[in-house]
């Protein structure tokens, strides 16, 4: 699969980013690795693109949530 479906490229603004980020994460809901990809996005506070059905600003505020536990 082409890697553009998860990463967006230079410029790309709604409603445009909104569909690839929805057929990103469609692809990620069947992905058997899902789980263990989000944590890993998580864990290394991966910046850019969807990884384990989350986006960028879904894993930034997740990411904020637990250093606040923290």
């Amino acid at each position: 699969m082409d890697s553009g479906v998860f990463y967006h490229p230079d410029g790309e603004r709604n409603p445009s980013r909104a569909r690839r980020t929805a057929r990103a994460k469609k692809v990620c809901s069947k992905c058997p690795v899902m789980t263990v990809c989000r944590e890993f996005a998580l864990s290394t506070h991966e910046p850019f693109g969807v990884w384990g059905g989350l986006s960028e600003a879904e894993r930034r505020l997740i990411i904020d949530r637990r250093a606040a536990v923290s």
